[in-house]
């Protein structure tokens, strides 16, 4: 079986009817990515081009940018969702809690969802020991946290025919990997059904700036459009919109007040319901039950 026979498709005009908690139309869940980049490594994404084209290891100024966000990025992201009590899901390579660990105790003291994000920063389908990485990494998230995490972004949103399988076996229940909705979707696996929750390629400040190169305050423009058509579509039936950000992009000095603009921007609607990756998952699964 192909893996896209495993989720068969549905189109939105024909999915039930469902209600968002209190009155609320539209679900955002903000998601903060932190992740582990080993120097002695290729680095999953390069800012700076190899000189005269040919790859160095170390990578130094590649490592240094995404190590300036666990030192300074990450700090300016977490007082922009505080200060504005954004539940938010942390999606977090599993060593982190220990490799960056005051960055890990910031977002426990906040109250944020863990979310499990491998072990350290890597494509699945490149890992020698997948299932491994998987164990590694809730066991790593439950040591730090008190509790296992329930849901789960993979790498890149890497899979192979086997992640979902592994995931559910290790007590994942909800998986961003699939953007294909704006609603969730169960998956069937040997040990239990996953579901999807909505996430994003768009509305995602690695393809607004490390990809497409845009200037600072198109993420602005692009989450307000985004936002503003998901909003309209959802009084005839819920929506859920994700916004996704890493402390290396979006919390860049020339960047962060366009998410904190944004995170206003949103909040100031009366019919959005802040929610991490659990709370969409469990309101989905009950709505349909």
């Amino acid at each position: 079986m192909a893996l896209s026979d495993r989720i068969p498709y549905q189109a939105i005009v024909d999915r039930p009817k469902l209600s968002l908690p209190d009155g609320k139309r539209l679900a955002v869940w903000v998601i903060l990515n932190a992740e582990e980049w080993q120097i002695e490594r290729a680095m999953p994404r390069t800012v700076l081009p190899p000189p005269m084209g040919k790859a160095l290891l170390p990578d130094v100024p590649n490592w240094s940018w995404h190590e300036y966000g666990m030192r300074s990025g990450f700090w300016r992201q977490w007082r922009a969702l505080t200060e504005r009590s954004i539940p938010t899901t942390f999606a977090v390579n599993g060593n982190v809690c220990t490799s960056y660990r005051r960055v890990a105790e910031a977002a426990r003291d906040a109250g944020w969802e863990f979310m499990g994000h491998g072990f350290v920063q890597g494509p699945m389908h490149r890992l020698e020991d997948q299932e491994g990485a998987i164990r590694d990494a809730v066991a790593a998230i439950e040591a730090f946290w008190g509790k296992p995490p329930r849901s789960w972004e993979s790498p890149g949103l890497t899979e192979t025919e086997e992640t979902l399988d592994l995931l559910r076996q290790y007590g994942i229940e909800y998986v961003a990997d699939w953007v294909i909705d704006d609603l969730p979707e169960r998956i069937e696996t040997p040990f239990g059904h996953v579901t999807t929750v909505p996430y994003t390629v768009e509305t995602n400040d690695i393809t607004v700036f490390a990809i497409q190169g845009h200037e600072s305050d198109v993420f602005l423009k692009r989450g307000k459009d985004q936002f503003d058509r998901l909003y309209l579509e959802a009084e005839d039936n819920a929506r859920v919109m994700a916004i996704s950000i890493h402390p290396y992009i979006t919390g860049a000095p020339h960047r962060i007040r366009y998410l904190e603009e944004l995170l206003d921007y949103v909040g100031s609607f009366e019919g959005v319901a802040w929610m991490t990756a659990t709370e969409i998952g469990d309101w989905y699964n009950q709505q349909i039950a």
